[in-house]
């Protein structure tokens, strides 16, 4: 089910980053990555090297730009890539940042894509 909702194009129909992409305009500052998974998923594996953590059972409050609970680190105006630990919960995630008016939206997919497209990890 949620594969065919993961691999469309971002809400906004900009072009779908490569994994390897996401993590170059990461390193250059050009794009948040946002990790959606709990806290005992990144206790066991880490996440990606610069990425907020917003769970996804939080991420509605945070990501609203209305919010008092908005996340201080976000901007509409700036590109997001979302992952998880396969893709699902940052496909729901990508839709709701697209909903709340972010312009580019992208689902990185699971933590693995981060490190096979060359991505560091930090625990």
């Amino acid at each position: 089910m949620f594969n065919f909702m993961m691999n469309r194009a971002p809400a906004s129909n900009t072009p779908r980053l490569s994994p390897q992409e996401i993590v170059s305009r990461s390193a250059e500052g050009a794009i948040t990555v946002i990790d959606v998974r709990d806290h005992n998923e990144i206790a066991m594996s880490g996440k990606a090297a610069g990425a907020l953590h917003i769970p996804l059972a939080v991420l509605r409050m945070q990501a609203d730009p209305s919010s008092p609970d908005f996340h201080p680190e976000l901007s509409t105006d700036k590109p997001v890539a979302i992952y998880c630990a396969t893709g699902s919960r940052s496909g729901m995630a990508v839709r709701l940042f697209s909903s709340l008016g972010f312009g580019e939206v992208h689902n990185l997919g699971g933590l693995g894509h981060w490190q096979m497209a060359g991505g560091q990890i930090t625990r």
